[in-house]
């Protein structure tokens, strides 16, 4: 119901007040109705986007990546640019500087691996006398436990034979997939270029064509923030995951592991996935140690320093560096963690934080719907940003 402001003077102090009271619940019922259609919207693109992500990863992924990435090399673009550098040739630069180090990373990793992955089957029974007395042990222990269960009458179990057979297919995996894995590269690469080409023209733009004043700087302070949030948290954990890496490769080397650098980069590399990630490395450093020494001692060396190196980085040296702004919730972690992991992989799992760290700060920054208030206060779905906010409450 909407009467008119000049129907509202008009009338008298009694009329006045019913004809106001009317045109605010006219106003607030139509707010509700308006919130209650975003909300099922909302709630239905919710539970359909994951399996469309997860169809489209082909065209998503790349585009994806290349977002992260491209907004994590805004600042050196900007730095460049205020240098005098053009925008596209400041883009070019920040891209062959990527390039370069994923290049480095490649050659550090991927070919050294290579080689291991090769050697694997003829070091299984190296491996096997390794962990022989740790399978006497278990077999002893087995043993005890089935005469346990013999003297309660129980049925012993059967034994099964299980076969490893060498991953001699994965030569053939990689040249079906090569092609389409360098398009998707390809693909990405512009993407990242034409990004940071068009950087500084699209924010100008996007913030002088606002409406109003307040709209305008709304959206230069959500842009800032998302730029400062995310190159900040991929940076510095670059820099402690490079660092990590290199300590480790050290460690390695002192110990007698080949290829110490593959190692640390390999370390450094699964260090960007939370939780997951060091177990991985773990994992593979004891494999590592099983392939090269005999000695079950020596063998646990190279994971057990990673492990002891790896508390101290993630207890001491990286809260103590990233800050309580870019502290993240354990939980929100796993979530993302899952949830990207599910939808996209192990790449997935490695862009899972940034991408939960631009979004939480555009909802943030621009105002974040207040579902609680919606369903239980009779809100309308909207809440502002509170003014004494000094950081991200899930991430603190």
């Amino acid at each position: 119901m909407e009467l008119p402001s000049q129907d509202i003077e008009d009338a008298g102090p009694v009329e006045a007040d019913e004809a106001t009271t009317a045109l605010l619940a006219g106003g607030y019922h139509r707010d509700r109705l308006l919130a209650s259609i975003a909300l099922t919207l909302g709630l239905g693109l919710l539970i359909a986007l994951p399996f469309a992500l997860r169809e489209g990863a082909e065209f998503f992924l790349p585009v994806t990546a290349a977002l992260v990435v491209a907004i994590a090399l805004v600042p050196l673009l900007e730095w460049l640019e205020r240098r005098g550098v053009p925008s596209g040739l400041a883009a070019f630069f920040c891209l062959i500087f990527f390039i370069a180090i994923a290049n480095m990373a490649v050659a550090a990793i991927v070919v050294p691996a290579s080689n291991w992955v090769s050697l694997l089957p003829s070091r299984i029974g190296m491996i096997r006398t390794t962990v022989r007395p740790l399978v006497d042990v278990y077999a002893s222990l087995n043993k005890s436990v089935g005469e346990l269960a013999n003297s309660i009458a129980l049925s012993k179990a059967h034994a099964h034979t299980v076969s490893i057979e060498a991953p001699n297919s994965l030569l053939s995996l990689l040249t079906t997939s090569a092609p389409f894995a360098i398009i998707q590269l390809f693909f990405a690469m512009l993407a990242i270029y034409f990004f940071l080409a068009g950087w500084t023209r699209a924010r100008r733009y996007s913030i002088t064509s606002r409406a109003n004043f307040t709209s305008a700087m709304t959206l230069a302070r959500v842009i800032q923030e998302v730029v400062d949030a995310t190159s900040s948290y991929i940076g510095t954990i670059t820099v402690i995951n490079a660092t990590l890496g290199c300590i480790v490769a050290a460690a390695v080397y002192v110990i007698g592991l080949p290829t110490p650098l593959m190692w640390g980069g390999l370390v450094a590399l699964l260090n960007y996935v939370p939780y997951l990630g060091p177990l991985a490395g773990a994992s593979l450093l004891a494999l590592g140690g099983l392939m090269t020494f005999a000695d079950p001692w020596t063998a646990a060396l190279p994971p057990l320093v990673f492990i002891g190196l790896h508390l101290v980085e993630a207890n001491i040296v990286t809260p103590t560096i990233v800050g309580r702004r870019l502290t993240i919730n354990p939980l929100l972690i796993l979530v993302s963690l899952s949830f990207w992991g599910w939808v996209w992989g192990t790449v997935g799992a490695v862009l899972a934080v940034p991408l939960l760290l631009i979004v939480h700060t555009v909802l943030d920054t621009a105002g974040r719907p207040d579902i609680a208030g919606f369903l239980f206060e009779r809100g309308t779905l909207t809440a502002g940003r509170r003014k004494d906010h000094q950081g991200p409450p899930p991430f603190a």
